[in-house]
C-alpha cells in the first residue's frame, strides 16, 4: 500500500445507512481538515494529467477538491452543478446513482473547442455521474482528457461506464 493510500484510507470514515438504509457512505470531511492529508490528495491530482485547460468539479464533493486543484495544475476550473443551479444556458445530462437518479449541467460556454478537461470528483460508485459529466463534455466540444477520484468502489463497477475514457482513482476499495 502506498503512503498516499494509507493517508487516505486514514482519513476516509465509513457512514452506514446515509443517505438511505444499506448505503455505506464514504464521508471525506475528516481527509478535507487535516491539512498533512488534503494537501497530498490535491497534489496528486492536480499532477495526474499534465497540459489540462480546464478542470470540471461536479457537485458537491467534487468542487472540494478540482477547484484547489485546478488552481495548482494553473487551469480554469468548471463547475457541473444539479439541475437549476447555474444562472446561464445549459447543457443537461440525467442519470442513475445507486439510491436514485439526478440531473447534472453545465454552461454551454464553459469549454473552447479543444479545451482538454479532466473530471474530478469524490468516489466512483456507480458511474452514472461520472458517466454524465463525460457525455456533457464531450456535447461541449471539448475533449474529456480523463476522470480523476479520490476513491473508487470497485464491487459497484462503475467503471465499466467508462469505457475508452482514461480513469484514475486514487484509493480502489
Amino acid at each position: 500500500m502506498s503512503d498516499l493510500t494509507k493517508l487516505i484510507l486514514d482519513h476516509v470514515r465509513d457512514i452506514p445507512d446515509y443517505p438511505q438504509p444499506g448505503v455505506l457512505f464514504k464521508d471525506i470531511t475528516p481527509l478535507l481538515g487535516t491539512p498533512e492529508a488534503f494537501e497530498p490528495v490535491v497534489d496528486a491530482l492536480a499532477t495526474m494529467f499534465p497540459g489540462i485547460d480546464k478542470i470540471v468539479g461536479i457537485e458537491a464533493r467534487g468542487f472540494i477538491l478540482a477547484a484547489p486543484a485546478a488552481y495548482k495544475a494553473k487551469a480554469g476550473f468548471v463547475p457541473v452543478r444539479k439541475k437549476g443551479k447555474l444562472p446561464a444556458e445549459t447543457l443537461g445530462a440525467s442519470y442513475d446513482l445507486e439510491y436514485g437518479s439526478a440531473t447534472i449541467e453545465v454552461h454551454r460556454d464553459a469549454f473552447a473547442p479543444g479545451d482538454r478537461v479532466l473530471i474530478i470528483d469524490d468516489v466512483l460508485a456507480t458511474g452514472g455521474t461520472a458517466e454524465a459529466a463525460v457525455d456533457l463534455i464531450n456535447r461541449a466540444g471539448a475533449e474529456v482528457a480523463g476522470v480523476a477520484v479520490l476513491m473508487e468502489l470497485a464491487f459497484l463497477k462503475g467503471r465499466e461506464r467508462l469505457a475508452g475514457v482514461d480513469f484514475r482513482p486514487l484509493v480502489i476499495v
